[in-house]
This record gives C-alpha cells, sequence and structure tokens, in this order.
C-alpha cells in the first residue's frame, strides 16, 4: 500500500506521514500537534483499518470538516481537503517517485537515516551483519531488506544457529543424504539450496559451533555446500544476512570466533538502537501491538510504560502487550494496573528503584519545569533545551505533572 501523506497548507507547510493510526489536536500528545482558532486538545483521529484510512472526529466543539462537510467518521480518499478550526490539511499518497524509502522508518532522526540508507544496501548482493541486543527486531530487518531485493520474489529461508545441536544445525544449514545419522531417513535439503535465488538469515550466528564456522566460511567463499553424509559438492546461490546480539570481536579474541569469517559477513553492519534509546517510536510500537490484541492503555500507563527500562527492548514490550490482552481483556489499562504487568526480574537494583515514584525529586522536577517555561514564555523547545531532554521527553513530563503551557504563553 502506498504510503499516505498529510500536507498541512498554512503559513508554514509542513508534510506528515501516516502511519497506522495519528492524533492531531493541539495537545503535545498528539503525533501532529497543530494550533489555530477553535482547534481541541484532540481534535480528529486518522486510523487505517485494512486497506483503508477512516478520520473520526474527537468529538471537538467545532467539528471536522471533510470537503466542507461535517463529519463525524469518513472514509479518506485521495485529494481530501481537512479543516479543522482554521487549519486545513491535505490528504494524499507518495507518487511512485517518491516511494523510494525504505519500509522501515523511526521518529528517531539518527536511526532513521541509517534505516532509509538501507533501501541501496538491499538491492546489492552484500552480506550483511545486524548487531546489537536481544528484542530489537534484528529480523525484522532482515526480512525487509529481502523484502526490497532484487531476491524478493525467491524464499527467505531463517535458521536459529542456537537452537539446534551441532549434528542438526548442519543438516539444517547444508541438508543430509538418507542414513548420514541416526534419523536420517531420507535425503533432505537445506536452508542453502530452500533459499536457491532468495536470502538466507542466519540469527544468532555468535552461538555457530568453531567448526561449522569454518564450513559456512568455505560455502561462501566458493559459492557451494556438501550436504552432510554427501560425497559432492552443490553449487548455491543465497545472499548472506546474519545477526547476532553477542559481540564478536570479543568472541575472536577468545578464540570462539573466526576472524576470516566475520571480515566475510562484516561488508556491510547495522545496528539497530535498544528501545530505551528510541523512544520516539514507543507510542507506534505499542498502539501496533495494542491493535493486534485489542488492548487499549491510558496516558497515564504509557507514561509510566515510559519509565522502565526495557532490557528486553520491543520483544519486551510486545510480551507485556500480549500479557495484558491475556490478564484485563477488554479492560482499559490505568496506571495502577502496570506494576503487575511489567517483569522486573532483569533489572538492577538501581533500575529499579529509578522507575519508582520519589515524591520530593518529582516535586523539584516539575518546579524546574515550571520556572523554564515562565522564562520561556510557554516555548516547549527552548525549554526542553534548557532541561537538557528531548522535546518528547518534556511532553511526557507537562503530561504527567498536569502543567497546562497555554498558561505561560504571552
Amino acid at each position: 500500500m502506498n504510503q499516505a501523506l498529510l500536507k498541512h497548507m498554512g503559513e508554514n507547510p509542513k508534510t506528515y506521514q501516516v502511519s497506522d493510526f495519528l492524533t492531531v489536536g493541539k495537545d503535545a500528545q498528539c503525533q501532529i500537534q497543530i494550533f489555530g482558532e477553535e482547534l481541541a486538545e484532540r481534535h480528529f483521529r486518522i486510523e487505517r483499518r485494512e486497506q483503508t484510512y477512516y478520520i473520526r472526529d474527537l468529538r471537538s466543539p467545532q467539528g471536522t470538516y471533510l470537503n466542507n462537510a461535517r463529519i463525524m467518521e469518513a472514509i479518506l480518499q485521495e485529494g481530501d481537503i481537512i479543516r479543522a478550526g482554521s487549519q486545513e490539511l491535505l490528504f494524499t499518497y507518495k507518487t511512485n517517485e517518491e516511494s523510494s524509502e525504505f519500509p522501515l522508518k523511526s521518529k528517531n532522526e539518527v536511526w532513521n537515516e541509517e534505516l532509509q540508507s538501507l533501501r541501496h544496501v538491499a538491492v546489492t548482493e552484500f552480506p550483511v551483519l545486524i548487531l546489537g541486543p536481544s528484542g530489537t527486531g534484528k529480523d525484522v530487518i532482515a526480512q525487509a531488506l529481502h523484502n526490497e531485493s532484487l531476491r524478493k520474489n525467491a524464499n527467505f529461508m531463517s535458521v536459529n544457529c542456537s537452537a539446534l545441536s551441532e549434528t542438526l544445525i548442519e543438516s539444517e544449514l547444508f541438508g543430509h543424504v538418507k542414513g548420514s545419522f541416526t534419523g536420517a531417513i531420507s535425503d533432505r535439503k537445506g536452508a542453502f539450496e530452500a533459499a536457491r535465488g532468495g536470502t538466507l538469515f542466519l540469527d544468532e550466528i555468535g552461538d555457530l559451533s568453531y567448526a561449522l564456522q569454518a564450513k559456512l566460511l568455505r560455502a561462501l567463499e566458493n559459492g557451494e555446500i556438501r550436504p552432510v553424509g554427501a560425497d559432492r559438492n552443490i553449487k548455491t546461490d543465497v545472499r548472506i544476512i546474519a545477526a547476532t546480539h553477542q559481540s564478536l570481536p570479543e568472541k575472536i579474541r577468545e578464540g570462539a570466533f573466526r576472524a576470516d569469517l566475520y571480515f566475510r559477513l562484516n561488508v556491510v553492519t547495522v545496528t539497530p538502537p535498544a528501545l530505551v534509546h528510541r523512544m520516539e517510536d514507543f507510542e507506534d510500537l505499542l498502539y501496533m501491538f495494542a491493535k493486534k490484541m485489542r488492548v487499549r492503555f491510558s496516558f497515564g500507563a504509557i507514561a509510566r510504560l515510559k519509565k522502565h527500562p526495557w532490557p528486553g527492548n520491543i520483544r519486551e514490550l510486545k510480551n507485556l502487550v500480549t500479557r495484558t490482552a491475556a490478564l484485563y481483556p477488554r479492560e482499559h489499562i490505568e496506571e495502577k494496573h502496570i506494576e503487575k504487568l511489567l517483569d522486573k526480574t532483569l533489572l538492577t537494583p538501581s533500575e529499579a528503584d529509578s522507575t519508582n515514584d520519589i515524591p520530593v525529586i518529582k516535586e523539584i522536577e516539575k518546579q524546574m519545569i515550571i520556572k523554564r517555561l515562565t522564562a520561556n514564555r510557554g516555548n516547549q523547545r527552548r525549554t526542553a533545551a534548557d532541561l537538557g531532554m528531548p522535546k518528547s521527553t518534556l511532553h511526557d513530563r507537562l503530561k504527567y505533572y498536569n502543567i497546562k503551557v497555554e498558561n505561560f504563553k504571552v
């Protein structure tokens, strides 16, 4: 489906990308924050259902207009003009010339820039090594690279190198012939053969045994494999993407990973950040999982979730939403529910303590925010800079402390 856009038609035109959902209004928690006469704090919402975008008025006092007709809910079409108060926005789609972006995106500027550079990598034949902590979506990146490659019409095969014994992982990769080991009752193709013409994703490659590393290197160097128990080699044609949460240079120093295999794989490296370092994407990720599990979180609950350090990253967030659906089906999740839902088993004592509210410190923080807002006459960007925090974090604090920015503007 083409990427939907909202184009602001005011004096300072801006273009916003429309994901699965977004809320528009004056409230700092809105995905698109705009100001103007007769605009409500949360004025209207756009969401995607299947392959169609819908717009819904959020009971705004002055209403939402679509092509000059006031609506409660309506289907959006290319070229529709949305009016909220004195502001007008155009709903449209990217043209073919605009659609060359990598499908994965982030609101974190640094990570998004790295993601968009992958659109060039995707169409090459180079190996890609995806590093970083567990749960950051390395498998999602690998699948996206395949989908954007020239091999997208062939198979994408994934093998977890830590999930099987050495004999079974060799068979999983290279295949085997009948009778080559106990249980080999017939010939079997391995992942290299199954992915012929496509992409082979080797997850947790840092756990591959040293002996198998040599066989994998030979397969990559010579473009051929030998199934377990076979007496001849088979030519291969795959593009390799490998991933690990371990430090391969450290394993090389320990003698547990081959340096020549590392350099063979390390042509292009991608390192997705931990969730705590891309909190700009937190609400989009939360909504994506919550939508699938039919769970609703209050603003207070989301603010509390953002304070958690998320050692399990995106996988931990997905599990939390699944746990929520199991424990509180069809309930509106409030802040009081969150402590029972969070998994704190991997937190250090200092991390666990830092997630608890400390009234004195909270009051000091609140007064500092009020002081800087007063000095900056309600300018949130300057206030965030003065306090040394991202603007998104300031938005969260304003909501948490129920501070109204309008009271500080002149």
